[in-house]
């Protein structure tokens, strides 16, 4: 394939990059390297490039620096943590682990109150998964192995998370995952188009999950798991009365109702999981990104007491109840990055300070309405998506429009030809209003 490098612009003397040997995920890579786009450093509410360009971060990363780029805070506390015990193995606890638990607790509603750490939210999903089918085995009920999910999902790329995801591209060159999965229709319809928050139409489509009932008998169907608002398909939020439905489906069947809040937890909504903000209390709940401010890769599963208990009274004494586990899970450094974010949502009320700015945000996103090449607008608290017309290609549009984008001064995630906005909670409106501009000059010139 030849070779390729890069000289970065502010360091013309080093020696240039050989981008050969990295292999980068979900990136066009033979695209990157012929035109690279360099980020060297990153504060507050913005990335730089190699030539000290600032570019507004308006995707948060990738939802996961909520609380703005490289907090000392955070940094410093991983430091000392590093410095003080960097690694703790199985049969063994420390400190940090239980007091980020702890922590966590109490922010997830009702009694999701068990806190299972691990890296990713793609390994907080398989986690889940297990979990379900641990509960359903203690209760006796060994049948219920089915998952039930959704079209446009996506749950992460481990092959469970695949397996759960409806998005074709996590599935084409991979096959189906894991055997008994079948998915939901999508709640992303026409009926809905251009309407702020939750659509009045599409309620019934959670009796999908019922024909599934009717068609496979309940007691094969372990959990359902639907993202409170589908983020990697591009901010598909739930028709009104959507997931109450869902949840009273699950309790009329005895399955169990699990929220992915990967994109939603930790105040992307206002509150701090979007299960708060809709009123629907699941089973089990899994979080990553904003976890940590991404300072530190971590995930994590919030289950309830009812599936905790019932898992851990069947195993004999003295044995692994939940034989499951990674080598990283709960580690120290991620676990002082969690602890030392948590202290910033709360000392600076980024939570609060989302929730209040939601409004502003929502305004500003469908301001574009009517703008060139613009064919529909989605959002929910800081969080939006903006479709544009496909070339007839899909997703070749979107791929052109990101790259521009950054060349204007703007960082965001596409997903196919939908681009994706979730700034910041430190974000003041003139940040809103610069991403807003720069996304109407660029789409637009399209």
């Amino acid at each position: 394939m030849g070779h390729s490098e890069f000289t970065l612009r502010n360091q013309p003397a080093q020696k240039p990059l050989s981008l050969d040997e990295l292999w980068m995920p979900f990136t066009p890579n033979r695209d990157f390297k012929s035109d690279p786009r360099m980020i060297v450093r990153a504060e507050g509410m913005y990335y730089y490039n190699d030539r000290g360009d600032k570019i507004i971060d308006a995707s948060s990363g990738l939802f996961c620096v909520a609380a703005g780029h490289c907090r000392k805070e955070i940094a410093e506390a991983v430091h000392r943590q590093l410095g003080e015990l960097d690694f703790a193995p199985f049969l063994r606890g420390h400190p940090k682990s239980f007091e980020l638990a702890s922590r966590v607790a109490e922010l997830t509603p009702g009694d999701l109150k068990h806190i299972f750490f691990v890296n990713s939210g793609s390994e907080a999903i398989d986690t889940a998964m297990k979990a379900a089918l641990a509960y359903h085995q203690a209760r006796g009920q060994t049948g219920r192995t089915m998952f039930v999910s959704r079209e446009r999902a996506y749950h992460g790329v481990n092959f469970g998370g695949v397996a759960l995801s409806g998005i074709v591209n996590n599935r084409r060159r991979y096959g189906p995952g894991v055997a008994g999965v079948v998915h939901m229709r999508h709640t992303h319809l026409d009926a809905n188009r251009y309407v702020p928050g939750q659509g009045e139409h599409g309620a019934e489509l959670a009796d999908d999950l019922t024909r599934f009932v009717n068609l496979y008998g309940a007691e094969n169907i372990a959990a359902c798991f639907v993202e409170p608002i589908a983020g990697s398909a591009g901010c598909i939020v739930p028709p009104k009365g959507y997931l109450e439905r869902l949840r009273a489906i699950c309790d009329q069947h005895g399955i169990l109702l699990v929220f992915d809040e990967v994109i939603t937890g930790f105040g992307r909504t206002g509150q701090p999981f979007a299960a708060q903000s809709f009123g629907v209390m699941p089973d089990m709940m899994t979080m990553a990104k904003a976890l940590t401010n991404a300072a530190q890769p971590m995930g994590a599963v919030a289950i309830s007491d009812r599936v905790h208990d019932a898992i851990m009274t069947a195993a004999q004494a003295g044995a692994i109840e939940f034989f499951h586990g990674y080598t990283y899970s709960g580690h120290p450094a991620a676990c002082a990055a969690g602890l030392a974010t948590l202290d910033i949502y709360r000392n600076e009320g980024l939570f609060e300070r989302a929730r209040e700015l939601s409004p502003y945000f929502q305004d500003a996103m469908f301001s574009l309405k009517g703008t060139g090449n613009v064919t529909d607008i989605r959002g929910y608290g800081l969080f939006a998506t903006i479709d544009i017309e496909s070339d007839g290609a899909p997703g070749r549009r979107g791929n052109a429009l990101q790259k521009k984008l950054f060349d204007n001064g703007l960082n965001l995630k596409n997903t196919g030809d939908s681009a994706l906005v979730a700034p910041p909670f430190i974000a003041e409106r003139q940040h809103i209003d610069q991403i807003t501009e720069i996304l109407r000059k660029t789409v637009s010139s399209l």
